[in-house]
């Protein structure tokens, strides 16, 4: 495909970044270590807050026990849902298993497994209704879990060598753009390095708004395709939507030399 470098950022979990090194280590592939975390900012008027996206860049070295202790409580939270959800979706009247979804979920399971295995047995037509029909938020089969604050998130990221990185601004405070960088200014000040300019569902306008709150607060630009595979059929590795990407290497070497001089 023409890539140079790519970033695995699984949510909660180094897995799948252990499991592609070898291959990309012999392709001549620079593979980044990363990771995706799902936490919550307070709002008023939602008692669980917001979901607000951390990417953390750069553990490169094996990560703390403490780290590694932690991610096993979110992981263990990510189970205790699965449980939950499948119970949920089989008061609705849908034959879906715990066992249905861990078979497609491999090493860790979530809610776009659980949207395969409604798509297979024919209950939606799309994995996109599958969300919006029973797993999003506002959806009939949705169930909560425990997440970390968006500040923990971060602090979190920052103790365990790595670096803290706002994940598609876009989905934040959508329908107050206003408020955006306000609360962005405030991450900085526990900690956020980045902000992901570049990303599959950025139009134009978006990332040059992004570019200009990165240069006002002084964070680091980084930039993904949110490459999810089948659960994103429309998304592709390295190249968004319709060829909506061409992320240049340097940012990735701005990113990392900044990162070393940190």
């Amino acid at each position: 495909m023409g890539l140079e470098a790519v970033g695995v950022c699984d949510h909660d979990t180094f897995s799948g970044y252990e499991a592609a090194l070898p291959a990309a280590q012999a392709a001549g592939l620079d593979l980044v270590r990363g990771i995706e975390l799902s936490t919550r900012m307070p709002v008023i008027d939602k008692p669980r807050g917001r979901s607000v996206h951390v990417l953390g860049y750069f553990l490169t070295a094996p990560p703390s026990a403490e780290f590694q202790e932690w991610l096993k409580g979110i992981q263990e939270g990510r189970r205790d849902r699965n449980r939950r959800l499948a119970a949920k979706l089989q008061s609705l009247g849908l034959k879906v298993t715990l066992k249905d979804a861990e078979a497609l979920g491999r090493n860790l399971t979530g809610r776009p497994h659980f949207a395969r295995v409604l798509l297979q047995k024919g209950y939606v037509p799309s994995l996109q209704a599958a969300f919006d029909m029973y797993l999003d938020e506002s959806a009939k089969g949705y169930v909560d879990r425990d997440e970390p604050t968006v500040l923990e998130g971060v602090r979190r990221i920052r103790d365990a060598g790595g670096l803290p990185v706002l994940a598609h601004p876009v989905r934040v405070l959508r329908r107050k753009p206003d408020a955006l960088e306000p609360f962005i200014e405030q991450l900085v000040n526990e900690g956020l390095a980045g902000i992901e300019v570049w990303h599959s569902e950025h139009s134009p306008k978006d990332v040059e708004s992004f570019l200009g709150i990165a240069h006002r607060l002084g964070l680091g630009m980084t930039g993904g395709s949110d490459f999810h595979g089948e659960a994103k059929p429309g998304v592709h590795l390295g190249t968004g939507v319709n060829s909506n990407l061409a992320i240049p290497l340097e940012v990735l070497d701005r990113l990392r030399n900044s990162h070393n001089r940190g």
